[in-house]
């Protein structure tokens, strides 16, 4: 997900199914008052579609009637908590080819739980219990939903030396004003990738453990980031030995972004905030001081382009823009940073993309400098021929599906290969 410069041209075009331009955003209703733009856009064909068609359309009212037979605080803590974590377990079974498919929607897709997460989250927002409920009460709880529904609280990463432990991360669906038939592939992969076992090159077992992020501002602002990844990047026996976010990029290919940039372009995301400025570090977590304007990948990206890993090219990306020191006006670079400069946009862009992969790389600095990760842009994902026009086109068609497992394949053989890395190090340090 990232925030393509318009001087690239008649790419720029294609990127309008699934990058953000820079353009004005899509004139849109307003959500009514008890609930949030997200939650408001539920009331559209679409995601009922995507509901029912997954079996996932019954998970708001029978959270709702849970909810109805809360009677104290902490048990709806508990609650929230509970059904978040179910909500997540059942979208990673149903992606893994375990229980029912409930419908006939297939079980790759990653959206029936962004929408049910919604349907949630407007009950919780809406629920008027008996006894009494603050405002900040209320927050914690649609805190603990969202974090137990997106697996940020439930990474579970193996102890032990034979084993090699890997954190995969991605993103909820996203410009769904334009069109709200839209996947994420890097959320798709993270649903299909937790909890599972690749084998490296020279045999070692690696455990996946994934989370998906929302595209929100606000969020990354309050350090949704920092607080997932930060236990599991501290130094024990759990702790991760390689790490890649992952986001939706380009058309036609994947990225290993190289450098990433202390800033956000201003985009609206999925509640049409808008922020523009330099990527805030939440107080209380290790950081680097002064903030610098760029990190910098460690993910093994000569071997991931060298290493053939599917139907996708996967490329080297370096190109970063910046104000040079001195300067006053922004400045394409192909080759990465020059000195000095100010970040305006990463190999990622100056939207989320970029600044999860700031977060991340910029927290791996301050705690572990060695652990290697960095940021993968996966292609975009698109409808077949026929089925382009979200004002009636179908939720889904073979080219679409092809094209999702086709990445999610893909990301698990790049998963792989920076694992082998990984383990060919630990293995020479003994």
């Amino acid at each position: 997900m990232r925030r393509i410069r318009t001087r690239m041209g008649a790419l720029g075009v294609a990127l309008l199914a699934a990058a953000p331009l820079s353009l004005t955003a899509p004139a849109t209703a307003a959500a009514p008052a008890d609930v949030t733009v997200e939650e408001g856009r539920l009331t559209q064909t679409a995601p009922q579609e995507i509901l029912r068609r997954s079996g996932f359309d019954a998970v708001e009212l029978e959270f709702g009637r849970g909810l109805a037979r809360v009677t104290t605080y902490g048990e709806a803590r508990r609650y929230a908590a509970d059904q978040g974590r179910a909500l997540w377990r059942r979208a990673v079974d149903r992606a893994q080819g375990r229980g029912p498919d409930g419908g006939d929607l297939s079980r790759d897709d990653d959206r029936p739980l962004y929408w049910a997460r919604l349907g949630m989250t407007r009950q919780l927002r809406q629920w008027q219990p008996d006894f009494a409920l603050t405002e900040s009460g209320r927050r914690a709880l649609l805190g603990s939903l969202e974090r137990g529904s997106r697996g940020e609280d439930s990474v579970d990463l193996p102890a032990g030396k034979h084993v090699l432990r890997i954190v995969v991360t991605g993103f909820d669906p996203f410009q769904l004003d334009a069109d709200a038939r839209r996947s994420n592939p890097s959320g798709a992969a993270a649903l299909a990738l937790d909890g599972t076992t690749v084998r490296t090159s020279s045999g070692r077992p690696a455990r996946i453990e994934t989370a998906v992020f929302p595209v929100r501002w606000a969020d990354f602002a309050d350090g949704t980031v920092e607080r997932t990844l930060l236990p599991h990047f501290r130094r024990g026996p759990r702790q991760a030995d390689l790490f890649t976010t992952i986001s939706q990029g380009r058309p036609g290919r994947f990225d290993v972004e190289r450098t990433n940039g202390a800033w956000r372009g201003g985009y609206p995301d999925n509640a049409r905030e808008s922020r523009t400025e330099t990527v805030p570090i939440p107080a209380g977590v290790p950081t680097v001081r002064p903030q610098p304007q760029w990190t910098t990948t460690s993910l093994p990206y000569a071997r991931i382009v060298a290493a053939g890993t599917g139907p996708f090219p996967v490329v080297d990306h370096t190109e970063v823009t910046e104000i040079p020191a001195g300067g006053t006006e922004p400045v394409d670079r192909p080759d990465g940073p020059t000195p000095g400069s100010t970040a305006r946009a990463g190999g990622g862009g100056d939207y989320l993309s970029n600044e999860i992969a700031y977060r991340a790389t910029l927290l791996r600095d301050a705690v572990r400098p060695a652990l290697p990760g960095g940021h993968l842009h996966t292609p975009v994902l698109e409808f077949g021929p026929g089925n382009t026009d979200p004002a009636h086109g179908r939720v889904t068609d073979p080219d679409f599906v092809q094209h999702r497992v086709a990445i999610t394949g893909q990301v698990r053989a790049i998963v792989t290969v920076a694992a082998s890395e990984a383990a060919a190090v630990r293995d020479a340090r003994g």
